[in-house]
């Protein structure tokens, strides 16, 4: 377990928490101030008399460490050998990334910093008290989640509410998640970064104590919080799609429950996987459908829980063993359709607070509405991907190429990349020879099989559409023109030498390309009318061959 600052208010939550499956607990220290760490000397006690937990305190640099070693010896009584301290540099945890040096008041001069951990599979930057995100901008990227302290008032020490939200927007807009802490007046907080979507760090123990029903004042505020900002985003002008509409909502979840994590998971039927984003922070995981206690919940169409997955024939522990995260309780819903056919799986991981665990009955009954929102929004995404994918070649159509265009590739072009972006149009020659002489399930199995070379040559920074007709479209990221065109020789070479069954018979063909690299003053079209045009010098200089 790893624990940041640890303030007095912090030690009782830690009291009540079940902590014997862990093997350790680190405490990382950003600096001296009793706020963040009075609460310290009152922990190694505990856990050294009563909890059994050996606790390695980590301070960023010497100084810090010889500040702290005097005040638990001199003030606290917390005498060495109980605990272990260390510096940061010392220890060689893969979780620890980086310690930053920021500036906070005058009397800290070199002795406050910030922390960059690597949890679950995601970067958490931990700013401590600081007066500027300068030191800790270089690690705020796309998927990094923030947690930084804010103050309604300029106080020169403290980072001030209203002059950060741009700073906020932007690093939103960038993809960056971010938790607000140390607020001193947090209604003012909120209210200035009302049109940001930074909300409170979340405080685990907060639900459960306030109501042991879950129905107290906290967590109806919680609810009313994030439906507020589901409505807000949704109804705002940027650009999104369901992945944000699930996020909000396995947020509802872990709130309406008191658990530690929620995920959404998607049932892939073309391709036979359940995966999800945000199980455990991790990127993606992705699963076969038939694995798992999410694969069980969707197989057997009902609710699966378990408060002892480790000894559960169902629980994959691989996750756990690659992120290191401690499994102790899991609760997973079956998502399905207006017509009751499974589409996803809605899934819950950690009671918060005792050691019971997941109530089949009373969780299910809170998580209903959300899990049925759940569905209907899955459903409404699964038409547009039915409506995006073609259904005899099952690559993306013309319909699913505008709509990535939208997303992604225009925004890439627009940013100015480095590295151009480019695509080729192929054309299978004389298709129309294969529907007259052989028939036209022999065609559909030629266009399968050109899907199939061309799904087969994507990296993941490519995408094949079916344009139209015998007609595909490849489009390539970070690829200049002449790397276009090596791709297309080999498709054309691997085509041309492969003979494969169509309705009964080995056919097989060639194809003519047409390659261009995108120009970003020139509309979609017109990019494509001019690979076009090579397109059609390929045909009339012979066929199968590439021309760019």
């Amino acid at each position: 377990m790893i624990l940041l600052d640890c303030s007095m208010s912090a030690f009782p939550k830690l009291k009540r928490m079940d902590m014997r499956n862990a093997s350790k607990l680190y405490v990382l220290i950003t600096h001296t101030h009793g706020d963040h760490i009075s609460g310290l000397g009152t922990l190694l006690h505990y856990e050294y008399y009563v909890g059994n937990v050996p606790v390695i305190v980590v301070a960023p640099n010497e100084e810090v460490r010889d500040g702290l070693i005097f005040l638990l010896e001199k003030l606290e009584g917390v005498r060495q050998g109980t605990y272990e301290i260390t510096t940061a540099s010392e220890i060689k945890e893969p979780w620890l990334l980086e310690v930053v040096p920021t500036s906070h008041t005058p009397s800290l001069q070199n002795r406050c910093f910030g922390y960059v951990l690597r949890i679950d599979g995601k970067t958490v930057v931990y700013t401590g008290d600081t007066n500027t995100l300068e030191p800790f901008i270089p690690w705020l990227n796309s998927g990094t989640i923030l947690y930084t302290e804010v103050s309604s008032f300029k106080t020169g020490v403290h980072l001030c509410a209203e002059e950060i939200k741009e700073t906020i927007r932007d690093l939103e807009n960038q993809g960056v998640t971010v938790f607000l802490m140390h607020m001193d007046d947090e209604e003012r907080v909120l209210k200035t970064l009302s049109n940001t979507r930074a909300r409170p760090a979340p405080l685990m123990f907060e639900r459960k104590d306030e109501s042991a029903s879950g129905s107290g004042d906290g967590t109806i505020k919680e609810v009313f919080d994030i439906s507020e900002q589901l409505y807000s985003d949704m109804c705002s002008g940027k650009k999104k799609d369901h992945q944000m509409l699930f996020m909000y909502l396995t947020e509802l979840g872990k709130a309406l429950v008191g658990a530690d994590r929620a995920s959404f998971w998607k049932w892939d039927k073309r391709k036979k996987t359940l995966w999800t984003t945000s199980a455990t922070g991790v990127e993606k995981i992705e699963v076969p459908d038939d694995a798992g206690l999410v694969g069980k919940a969707i197989k057997e169409k009902r609710v699966v829980v378990t408060n002892d997955p480790y000894n559960d024939p169902d629980f994959n522990p691989e996750v756990d063993k690659k992120t290191g995260y401690l499994t102790r309780h899991v609760m997973v819903l079956p998502v399905s359709d207006i017509n009751g056919e499974a589409i996803g799986a809605y899934q819950l991981i950690n009671k918060i607070g005792g050691t019971e665990g997941f109530d089949e009955k009373e969780d299910v009954r809170r998580l209903s509405l959300a899990a049925l929102v759940c569905g209907i929004a899955l459903e409404s995404e699964t038409f547009l991907e039915e409506a995006y994918h073609d259904k005899l070649t099952k690559i993306k159509n013309r319909m699913g190429f505008y709509s990535d265009f939208a997303r992604k590739y225009s925004a890439y072009m627009e940013a100015g990349c480095d590295k151009p972006m480019s695509m080729f149009i192929c054309d299978i020659d004389k298709f129309k020879n294969v529907n007259d002489t052989y028939g036209h399930n022999a065609g559909d199995d030629v266009l399968s099989f050109m899907a199939g070379i061309l799904s087969s040559s994507c990296s993941d920074k490519d995408c094949a559409y079916r344009w139209g007709g015998e007609e595909f479209i490849m489009i390539m990221v970070d690829t200049p023109l002449e790397e276009c065109a090596r791709k297309a020789e080999a498709i054309r070479q691997a085509v041309m030498h492969t003979d494969f069954p169509a309705d009964g018979k080995i056919l097989h063909c060639t194809v003519s390309f047409g390659c261009r690299q995108f120009d970003p003053n020139m509309s979609i079209e017109d990019n494509i009318s001019e690979a076009d045009k090579k397109l059609y010098d390929a045909k009339e200089g012979g066929r199968n061959q590439v021309k760019y």
